[in-house]
């Protein structure tokens, strides 16, 4: 589990009594600080389509969120003021990214306003006792999953509420309030605010769960990798007895967990062990074709995604559909409509004959399988990796070895160094120099960057037609992908 609250030096500004929260449907107005975040605005979206009176701030409003919610006509303040929240709002929601000395936060801290974190917001106003919430949790792969359930369900003709942490390329959603009993959440493990330290998918009540896969990450709010998996077990401890924990029966991490639950245990994945199980698999550019074993029932499917990674998550996302009744003949028509998330292996064009792929890998385990994907689905284009490690963890000295052993599916690699932070502790960092030296000793070329605006120019030279340009970063990349296509195309 993440730190106690009482171990920080600031216990005294997390500790506070908060006023109970009114029911749903006597708030009138929400405001959110941290508005244009992936889950807070997403949130504001919900909260909108059922009715309320949404505004918030933020200090980085731009697009496409801000986009987003100018579409929904919520108010989005820019910059952080106490005065904002004059008069008081129902509720005020406190994005994660608020320390205890955030002026706005804070002054929701000594004024007493009604204040929930995102996901006790969240459960509070919309995993109420007439939905029945469907929870997908795991290091990887959760977000794909999360939308192919979603897509899943719809296309059988369910019309389940929704939370996303991406956007679907079939409907450009990642939110919808739903009106059947459905509602699918993407359980994320970081703590929840700078008062709730706990996960966020402990707030989720599941009724009904997947975890695809479990591996140390977050090492900004977990010590250790029994600390992160003492999180996933007491998620598991929460579903009831009448319900269902999906479990990816290929990772023996994931399977453990049967043994902290009282729901129904059903296991998938490509191993002969599990319940439901793809074999056969074979790819091509357009996509993953396997056989579904799901009870006595076997299913040609074609998937348009590639990598066993994305297999899994499509057998994950099966598991809960079957128990929602879906039938083995609709899962197979669904997932052979699925276009996929926004930022996973996602086609940002072609330019002279490269293509161009922008994804949101950022762990090793997740770097090493999109390569691999990437590689099955293109076997005769030369594979140029392109990587930031960004996230809190992939910036440590922990993964370095990893990193380094990763990208052997790659033909030349070209990584940048990793962002500069404030409080890092410089001993604790990785050194991109020593990850590209091993990359290089076992086969492949590599080079790091210290900017994009070094690496871009660098990149640009090495490209040719006929390459397979894979882009890789849980941010933004500083517009590398955009500026790539700009530099790539004819006119440039």
């Amino acid at each position: 589990m993440p730190p106690s609250i009482d171990d920080l030096p600031d216990a005294h500004l997390r500790q506070f009594d908060r006023p109970p929260v009114p029911a749903p449907d006597a708030i009138d107005d929400v405001y959110l600080v941290g508005i244009c975040g992936t889950g807070m605005g997403a949130l504001a979206g919900l909260l909108k389509q059922a009715g309320y009176d949404v505004r918030g701030a933020d200090d980085g409003v731009y697009p496409p969120m801000s986009t987003h919610l100018a579409e929904q006509n919520i108010p989005v303040l820019e910059g952080y003021d106490a005065a904002h929240l004059n008069p008081p709002p129902d509720l005020t929601v406190v994005g994660n990214a608020c320390t205890p000395a955030h002026p706005e936060a804070a002054h929701a801290r000594e004024h007493r306003l009604v204040q929930q974190s995102f996901p006790e917001a969240l459960a509070h106003c919309f995993l109420t006792e007439a939905r029945r919430p469907l929870v997908v949790t795991g290091t990887h792969g959760k977000t794909t999953t999360t939308g192919l359930l979603v897509h899943l369900l719809r296309h059988a003709g369910v019309d389940p509420g929704f939370l996303i942490g991406g956007v679907t390329q079939n409907t450009n959603e990642s939110y919808a309030l739903g009106t059947d009993a459905p509602f699918v959440v993407e359980g994320d493990e970081y703590d929840s605010a700078y008062f709730d330290k706990q996960p966020k998918f402990l707030h989720y009540r599941p009724q009904r769960a997947i975890v695809t896969s479990l591996e140390f990450d977050h090492a900004d709010i977990y010590d250790s990798v029994d600390a992160y998996r003492q999180a996933f077990e007491r998620f598991a401890s929460l579903l009831p007895s009448d319900g269902l924990l999906a479990l990816c029966g290929d990772h023996a991490t994931v399977r453990a967990l049967a043994t902290h639950t009282d729901a129904t245990v059903r296991t998938y994945g490509l191993e002969a062990q599990n319940d439901v199980r793809a074999t056969n698999l074979s790819s091509t550019e357009r996509g993953t074709r396997f056989t579904m074993t799901l009870g006595e029932t076997e299913t040609d499917v074609h998937l348009a995604l590639h990598g066993r990674h994305n297999v899994q998550n499509a057998l994950a996302a099966t598991t809960l559909a079957h128990a929602e009744g879906l039938s083995p003949s609709q899962i197979a028509e669904g997932l052979a409509t699925f276009g996929g998330m926004k930022r996973r292996q996602e086609v940002r064009g072609e330019p002279n004959g490269i293509l161009l792929l922008d994804d949101f890998a950022h762990h090793p385990t997740a770097v090493e399988a999109t390569l691999q994907a990437v590689r099955a689905a293109h076997p005769d284009r030369r594979l140029v990796a392109v990587f930031e490690p960004r996230s809190n963890t992939s910036r440590r000295t922990r993964f370095e070895t990893a990193y380094g052993e990763a990208f052997d599916a790659a033909d030349t690699v070209f990584l940048k160094a990793p962002p500069v932070r404030h409080n890092d502790e410089t001993d604790d960092m990785l050194d991109p120099d020593a990850v590209v030296r091993t990359i290089g000793a076992r086969g492949t070329p590599a080079r790091t960057f210290e900017d994009i605006d070094a690496l871009l120019p660098a990149l640009v030279e090495t490209l040719r037609p006929g390459d397979v340009a894979l882009l890789m970063s849980n941010g933004s990349f500083d517009g590398l992908p955009d500026r790539l296509l700009t530099a790539l195309s004819p006119d440039a």
